[in-house]
């Protein structure tokens, strides 16, 4: 895909990967950018450094996200590429960590794929074309060892990004995943900038992120790895698992005791 001349929705992209990426449609020449948020002032912010708009959207809500489709769908008349960029970490821990935070987080991080999905797939599919680009995270492909709400949640968003791909290319649909490791946003960084965060070494910025996503929506790739050693770990895991499992578990005991 080419993005000049098209209609864009980034959800998220009041800040970090999404902000980024409206930056660089902007340059690219789309015709319209929607940036969905729910951090108003922000998404503001950013709509009048691309000359694009600013609607509110909690992705979690399929009220707001059917809202969202038809107000761009009749102010623009299509929507081209839909980023469901939004997303959150959530809590470090495992099976112990409370179920309303399990819920938010696939709320947030799963359903929010499909309530965009179902909501734009229905023009889409009459047009023939369309493209849905999730942002998910190479903890999809990999294990965040820290955090298992989160790591299931971006297993269960790249799964459905498969399945979109398979059910609807025939019809004209292009799908990517991108699965960036470590991005220097307040994600890993925190809100002051000083969150301790393994992922921070080897950390790319959100424009490094926003390039490789131009690059991998012209090639129309599936998987878009802004770090490209990422693609090396997951072969190591496809090709020795139990060899992977080690490796994970001492990453985790190495880092975990740097806290002690």
């Amino acid at each position: 895909m080419n993005c000049e001349d098209k209609v864009v929705i980034v959800t998220g992209g009041a800040h970090g990967i999404g902000r980024a990426l409206a930056s660089r449609f902007a340059s690219e020449g789309a015709r319209a950018i929607v940036i969905a948020d729910v951090d108003l002032n922000a998404a503001q912010t950013v709509a009048d450094e691309v000359g694009g708009i600013m609607m509110k959207a909690d992705v979690s809500d399929e009220s707001d996200v059917i809202k969202l489709i038809e107000n761009v769908t009749e102010r623009f008349g299509r929507i081209d590429l839909l980023c469901s960029n939004a997303g959150i970490a959530g809590l470090a821990g495992g099976a112990e960590v409370a179920n309303d935070v399990w819920q938010k987080i696939w709320e947030v991080n799963v359903m929010s794929h499909i309530y965009l999905a179902r909501a734009v797939l229905p023009q889409m599919l009459e047009r023939c074309s369309g493209y849905l680009l999730l942002t998910v995270s190479a903890a999809g492909l990999l294990t965040h060892f820290e955090a298992a709400p989160y790591t299931v949640s971006k297993h269960a968003a790249l799964s459905f990004g498969e399945w979109l791909s398979i059910a609807h290319h025939d019809a004209g649909i292009r799908v990517s995943c991108l699965c960036p490791q470590g991005v220097n946003t307040r994600m890993i960084l925190g809100e002051d900038g000083e969150q301790e965060n393994f992922l921070r070494e080897g950390a790319l910025e959100p424009e490094q992120v926003a390039e490789s996503v131009i690059e991998g929506l012209k090639d129309e790739r599936f998987l878009i790895l802004p770090h490209p050693e990422v693609a090396d770990y997951f072969r190591h895991k496809a090709t020795d698992y139990e060899r992977w499992l080690r490796g994970l578990r001492r990453m985790r005991e190495s880092v975990l005791a740097t806290r002690v």
